[in-house]
């Protein structure tokens, strides 16, 4: 699952590199589908009945599943991007969030920055307990505990969770990003997850728009997504969507990613 994965982060770095405004969110996919095809591999999202384009883009009160299309990006959004490719037979699922620059609006880039760092830190400190933890459950706790001593007071979507990947791209088991009483299946060498948070400035209220794919926040906060998918193995944990394997961002936790051999 290495090489899809890291065609996933590859499509992911093409499409950061062309946020700005003026920018279509369909231009983006047109990059995302460009790397992953001349890969040789597949987009597994146009693998989900009904859904027809590379990536998911979601900006601003969008949280997740936003659909590509005509909208122009402009200054100081906050932008979500998810993405998968699939490679002989193998899942690799990854996302990212980043803002939009806006000069005259730096106080609103600030908060939306701020909410897309802690997002990020969350999903580092679930990946990071992965390397420690028993049960799958623990995950989710300290994805939750982050974010609550980030300080503020964000949302954290309920109705969606991370998952299993492997030979499909949604497989068991279920990764929640909040704790829960149930522990969760046993964590053992040849589990790969995808844990992917999903993080909102205010409540966590959510509804579908008329796409019907679309994950909107009610009040109209803004949302931050990020996600890699995570191999454990006999040697320790392994980030398959991030090229370094994961050391830098498991760096502050005092864990070190071991290379699958």
């Amino acid at each position: 699952m290495r090489e899809p994965g890291l065609i996933t982060a590859a499509a992911l770095d093409a499409v950061r590199g062309l946020i700005a405004p003026g920018v279509t969110t369909l231009e983006l996919d047109a990059a995302a589908s460009a790397v992953i095809t001349s890969a040789g591999a597949e987009s597994n999202f146009q693998m989900v009945r009904g859904y027809r384009h590379t990536i998911c883009v979601s900006v601003n009160e969008q949280v997740v599943h936003g659909i590509p299309g005509e909208r122009v990006l402009e200054p100081g959004d906050i932008v979500s991007v998810d993405a998968g490719a699939e490679l002989r037979g193998w899942n690799g699922d990854s996302a990212f969030t980043v803002v939009v620059p806006d000069a005259d609006r730096p106080d609103v880039v600030a908060d939306r920055e701020e909410l897309s760092r802690v997002t990020e830190g969350s999903l580092w400190a679930g990946i990071a307990s992965l390397a420690r933890a028993s049960h799958i459950g623990e995950i989710g706790a300290a994805v939750q505990d982050y974010i609550e001593g980030s300080g503020h007071e964000y949302g954290i979507l309920r109705d969606y969770v991370g998952h299993g990947i492997g030979r499909k791209m949604h497989e068991s088991p279920s990764v929640f990003n909040y704790r829960v009483s149930d522990p969760g299946a046993e964590i053992r060498s040849g589990l790969v997850l995808a844990i992917e948070p999903m993080v909102v400035a205010g409540s966590e209220e959510t509804f579908i728009e008329e796409d019907d794919w679309t994950v909107s926040t009610v009040d109209g906060s803004a949302g931050s997504h990020w996600e890699h998918s995570v191999a454990v193995h006999d040697d320790g944990i392994w980030v398959l969507t991030a090229p370094d394997g994961g050391k830098a961002g498991l760096a502050p936790f005092g864990v070190v990613p071991q290379e699958i051999r």
